[in-house]
Order: C-alpha cells, then sequence, then structure tokens
C-alpha cells in the first residue's frame, strides 16, 4: 500500500514537472518569437580570417558601428537590427555556403559582404536563387548586372580608366609603358582587358603593354620585379596594379629593394588603401598611387565624423588597434551600403526585397566623402573619383579629382559598347540599339 501510494505521489510530481517544463517551454518560445518580432536580422559575410583578412576585418568592423548607430535612433520600421556574423575565411567555396546560411536558415533581410570577385561569383546563385538581397561594398570589373546585389564600389569608369588617363595625362606624367599586374583571378584579369583596350584605343602600341598574374598569397615577387625593372629601363614607365590582399606587403617591399622608387616607375595601385597600408612599412610607398572614391585625408565635416565616430568605436569595442584604427574606400563602401538599405526599407516600410529594391532607385546619402546617389536603374552608385599619393604616415595626399559624381558604367564602352545594365525598361543587361 505505502509502495502503492509512493508511486502515485512520484507520478503526480512527474506529472506536475512535466507540465511546468512544458509551460516554461511554451514561455520561452513565446519569449524568443517576441524578440525575433521586434528586430530584423542582416547578414556579415566578410573573411575574418585567411589572406583576405587583412582588408575584410575592417568592413564588418564598420558596419557594426553603423547597426549601433542606427538602432540607437530607434532602428528601422520599428525593429532593432540584429546582425547575424559568419566567418568565410578567404575560402570561395566556404563563401556560398555560408551565404545559404543566412539566406536559409537565418532568413536575414539583406547580406553585406564579400570582397573579391571570385566571393561575389560564388554567392550570387544563392542570392539570385533565392530573390535575397546582397549589398557589395568594393570595386569591381563590371560585365556584372545582378537584380539581387547593390554594387557600391567603382565600376570600372569610376577607377581604372580614371587612373589610366591621369598616368598618362601632362599633370600625371606623361607615361608611355604599362605594366598591368593582378592577382590571378576575376577581376584583375578582366580590369586588365578593360584597361589593355583603352591603352590600345589611345594609342599605345602593344609592345609597351606587359600583363602578369600571380596567385592569392603569393610571397616571392624577385623575378617579377626583375622584369618590371628591364622594362622600365627606357623610362616614362609606371604599373597598374590589381594585386589583392597579403601579397601586396612583399610586392612594394621587393620593389624597393631592387631600388625603383616612385619617382622612377610608380604604382598606381586599384586595390590598397589606408587599411592596407597599416599592416606595410610605409618607407617602401611614399609617392606611389592609389585610385578610389574615397580617402581618410577628404577634407569634409561628415568626412571627420565619421573617422572620429569610427576610432572611438574601434577604442570602446576593444577592436586591434583601437583608437589607431583608420578610415578607407571599401569601409566607406559599406558604410554607405547599410545605411541606404534601412533608407530604403524606411521608405517601402517593408523589409521585403522587391520593394526595398524598388524604393533604393535615386536615393541619396551624404555619405563621409561626399553626396552619393544610387542609380535609377542598374544598382550602382554615382560617386567622386580621387587620386591620392601615398605619404609617410599611411595616408594619401590628394592630387586629383573628378568634377561632381561619375554615372556608373556596369559595361565598359571600351571592351562592351554594345551593352547596357538596366532593371526598369529591361531585365538586367541589354543589347543597345
Amino acid at each position: 500500500m505505502m509502495q502503492s501510494n509512493f508511486k502515485a505521489t512520484r507520478q503526480g510530481l512527474l506529472s506536475k514537472m512535466g507540465k511546468g517544463m512544458a509551460m516554461m517551454a511554451l514561455a520561452f518560445t513565446a519569449m524568443s518569437q517576441a524578440r525575433a518580432e521586434e528586430t530584423v536580422k542582416i547578414g556579415i559575410l566578410h573573411s575574418l580570417s585567411g589572406t583576405m583578412a587583412i582588408s575584410e576585418v575592417s568592413l564588418k568592423d564598420v558596419v557594426m558601428m553603423a547597426v549601433e548607430e542606427l538602432n540607437a535612433k530607434g532602428g528601422i520600421n520599428g525593429k532593432k537590427i540584429e546582425p547575424v556574423i559568419v566567418d568565410p575565411a578567404s575560402d570561395w567555396d566556404l563563401f556560398a555556403e555560408k551565404a545559404k546560411q543566412l539566406v536559409l536558415t537565418d532568413k536575414v533581410a539583406v547580406t553585406f559582404g564579400c570582397w573579391t570577385s571570385v566571393s561575389r561569383k560564388s554567392v550570387l546563385p544563392v542570392f539570385e536563387n533565392n530573390n535575397a538581397l546582397l549589398f557589395y561594398p568594393v570595386q569591381y570589373e563590371g560585365e556584372e548586372c545582378s537584380n539581387n546585389v547593390f554594387y557600391t564600389g567603382a565600376t570600372p569608369n569610376q577607377q581604372l580608366i580614371p587612373a589610366a588617363e591621369y598616368m598618362m595625362s601632362k599633370e600625371g606624367g606623361e607615361y608611355k609603358k604599362f605594366y598591368l599586374l593582378g592577382t590571378d583571378y576575376v577581376f584583375p584579369r578582366t580590369a586588365n582587358k578593360i584597361l589593355r583596350a583603352f591603352l590600345l584605343a589611345k594609342g599605345v602600341p602593344a609592345e609597351n603593354i606587359m600583363e602578369e598574374y600571380t596567385p592569392f598569397h603569393h610571397q616571392d615577387y624577385q623575378t617579377i620585379v626583375q622584369k618590371i625593372k628591364t622594362f622600365s629601363a627606357g623610362g616614362k614607365t609606371c604599373v597598374l596594379s590589381t594585386i589583392n590582399g597579403d601579397s601586396n606587403v612583399p610586392f612594394y617591399k621587393e620593389f624597393a629593394n631592387q631600388g625603383l622608387t616612385s619617382a622612377m616607375c610608380p604604382i598606381m595601385a586599384f586595390s590598397v588603401a589606408e587599411d592596407e597600408l597599416r599592416a606595410m612599412d610605409t618607407q617602401y610607398l611614399i609617392g606611389h598611387l592609389a585610385a578610389w572614391n574615397y580617402f581618410q585625408s577628404v577634407k569634409a565635416p561628415s568626412n571627420s565624423k565619421f573617422v572620429k565616430d569610427f576610432k572611438e568605436f574601434a577604442k570602446k569595442n576593444n577592436l586591434p588597434g583601437g583608437d589607431k584604427r583608420v578610415t578607407d574606400d571599401p569601409m566607406e563602401a559599406a558604410y554607405i551600403s547599410i545605411n541606404i538599405w534601412a533608407a530604403a526599407a524606411a521608405k517601402a516600410k517593408s523589409f521585403e526585397v522587391d520593394k526595398v529594391r524598388k524604393a533604393a532607385y535615386g536615393l541619396k546619402f551624404q555619405a563621409p566623402g561626399g553626396m552619393v546617389m544610387m542609380d535609377e536603374r542598374n544598382n550602382h552608385l554615382h560617386k567622386p573619383v580621387i587620386i591620392g599619393e601615398i605619404k609617410k604616415d599611411g595616408q594619401f595626399k590628394i592630387v586629383w579629382k573628378s568634377k561632381g559624381l561619375v554615372a556608373p558604367e556596369p559595361w565598359s564602352i571600351y571592351t562592351s559598347p554594345d551593352k547596357g545594365c538596366d532593371h526598369v525598361d529591361h531585365t538586367g543587361t541589354y543589347t543597345k540599339k
């Protein structure tokens, strides 16, 4: 009898505990759902390790700063932004896997990410097949017109062509010979195809154009610099560099080791900015050039605030480098990206991709470097072009700037004059009449 009562009591306790656990689980689920309803998730898809971390970590950092700023103002459409950060580790296949995770599992409203064109090409099917949205913040080679990507970096006519024109001009040194050197992947090869077509169209003889590529993370530039030295022996020679990532460190060092200087043979870089210069000995770099759409040295109240805010954000969050951190072009483009998306979502009063996309067309944003505008048809930005000369302190002296904003040309007139990009009257890439 006692055993029977014990069993009944035990069963009653277990039953009550079970009901209690179930109620706790329901409460937890309700709390989780409430939190989900109060937030909107965004994806951050940048390499935090591997060869591209030297460039991409800061893009994650500046997006996080923008998230903090937007949340401090109340978020968007009454919801706070919840970032989901992943590390594709400079592995192009892993980029696609992480993109799938963000889009299909985490169900983010938008993703900010990628640096190299090969990583962007890797994730493109994920965003297109699922009608998801990617903001891509780095200069690229063009020849792409996806309805699921907003490109906030430069197109070739907003970086490559103005830089080459400058080097050929009297102001830039009237250079006659060009060594096209890049990392072996999509952006450098396509960029150099466009540069070669431009140079030939301007009357540069084919024998005055050299072209060479190295793998990612390449470290030994002795032989290549010897070739450049021989090629430049007659004078009036410059290097147009699309070397990406940490390979820039040994390249510039070897360039100086072999006695080449910016006065003898300047390097015009398309993938070296202030953030990369933090990891380099600037004694090897003085006088060399870079073409971008923003430099930290731009004189503007909006830029002074941006630089100050980022340094304070880095210090407050104990980021490596603290308040010694710098800003650069891809960082500004990443900052523009999240703010343009936020403005479009607010304008649309929705986070739905189709509504946000439509609302983004024609939007203007007071960026740190000045006003920019999203094109009304092709998902690219209208922006200024700036050429800077590297100084000892790792900053740039601005030596040339475009007059006003330069409209984007996703398809270069030098390699694809018959093609255009239009998502309003066409379905993307179309053939011009």
